[in-house]
């Protein structure tokens, strides 16, 4: 189920208008966090580490894309211009704020980014 997500997401490759649930975001992070530490621990070994090292930047160039759409859709469900991801790059507080925002329940109903994903 979560992989279907996941997938889900991959495939609006590059859409940043709509929105996008809170569950859709973390699980489409939850899922980066097991890939990246799996392929990390991968890189760790002693005869084909480089080779899994390589497919760690792969992959995290692949998934770049992906992440800042969902990130943006995620923001516009709870009713947020794209911008508010500047917001993690303020020291200490920043990124809990981020966190919090990506964890806040949407806009019921329709709002100006577009209707409720849940509908």
């Amino acid at each position: 189920m979560i992989f279907k997500n996941y997938m889900a997401v991959l495939k609006k490759y590059a859409q940043f208008n709509g929105r996008s649930r809170r569950k859709e975001y973390w699980e489409f992070f939850l899922v980066n966090i097991i890939i990246s530490a799996v392929l990390g621990v991968l890189s760790l070994l002693p005869d084909i580490g480089g080779l899994f090292s390589m497919i760690v930047g792969l992959y995290s160039l692949a998934v770049i894309i992906p992440g800042l759409a969902l990130c943006v859709r995620r923001l516009h469900d709870i009713d947020k211009k794209w911008a508010w991801m500047f917001i993690s790059f303020i020291p200490l507080v920043g990124g809990i704020w981020f966190i919090v925002l990506m964890a806040t329940e949407g806009t019921k109903g329709v709002n100006k980014f577009g209707t409720d994903p849940k509908q």
